[in-house]
């Protein structure tokens, strides 16, 4: 009797194989269109997820019935369907930069004890809005609502490099006009804004030493939304002495892969 059992159980697990497999089959079909931009003819498609065109075909047909995917007029071409549109709206309601940065601001503190924290654009400038301290922190003037300078520190610098916004110059502008000789010294002679701007773009990202605040270094990197618009500034900062802002040092590299990370999950799509 027990053997019987067992036999009947043999069928039972490999169909259920079978159906995840299918399954995983299924997302590669719906995923490789989604990278593809939406829309591929169904060689193509084959081609990029490395499967043959008949069996892409079959499970074409399959999320086609679901309303994930659709043929156009012409059959020539698949395309992201309207239940797919769904999805992506539902997810992209739950993208909230601040929740998602959390694990990657904890990360960075962790991995090198230091202090980090995440900032948005508010109607007064870049406003930190979650802070994380190692077991030792780095005494610093900044908590959670605190509004960031745009020339004077990294996290402003990246805003300001990276949104084109009337309203973030006209607070650069004012910030550069009520700046003390010792700070305007700091910046380029010849159009100083302009000058921010164009290193941030090229670099991808942006560092001060001993700037926004004597004795202290930071180094801040970008969080883009699905459309490619900034939508926050990862930022470590840490004593100038046992801190190293360089973009390309070990914590401006976690920096960046962190922020690179959190964008990915918000929908964004490096070019």
């Amino acid at each position: 009797m027990r053997e019987e059992r067992n036999d009947e159980k043999a069928p039972a697990r490999g169909e259920r194989r079978r159906r995840v497999q299918s399954a995983v089959t299924g997302m590669a079909v719906l995923k490789g269109l989604a990278r593809m931009g939406g829309r591929a003819t169904l060689t193509a498609l084959a081609a990029h997820i490395d499967e043959s065109p008949a069996k892409v075909h079959r499970y074409l047909v399959s999320l086609v019935e679901e309303g994930l995917v659709a043929q156009d007029a012409g059959g020539q071409q698949y395309q992201l369907g309207v239940e797919a549109l769904h999805i992506g709206l539902a997810a992209m309601r739950q993208a909230d930069p601040i929740r998602l940065a959390e694990a990657s601001l904890i990360r960075v503190r962790e991995r090198h004890e230091v202090t980090c924290f995440i900032a948005v654009m508010g109607n007064k400038g870049p406003t930190i809005v979650r802070f994380e301290e190692p077991g030792l922190p780095v005494t610093v003037n900044v908590r959670v609502g605190s509004v960031m300078p745009l020339l004077w520190s990294a996290t402003g610098r990246v805003f300001l490099g990276l949104l084109d916004e009337r309203e973030v110059l006209a607070l650069a502008r004012a910030e550069l006009a009520a700046a003390a000789p010792d700070l305007r010294a700091m910046l380029a002679a010849d159009d100083p804004i302009g000058q921010l701007r164009r290193d941030v773009r090229t670099a991808g990202c942006a560092a001060v030493r001993d700037v926004n605040l004597k004795g202290i270094s930071a180094v801040s990197a970008p969080v883009f939304d699905y459309t490619g618009r900034l939508s926050a500034v990862l930022t470590a900062l840490g004593a100038t002495g046992g801190f190293d802002p360089d973009i390309d040092g070990p914590i401006g590299r976690v920096v960046r892969e962190e922020a690179a990370a959190v964008s990915a999950q918000l929908g964004y799509v490096a070019t």
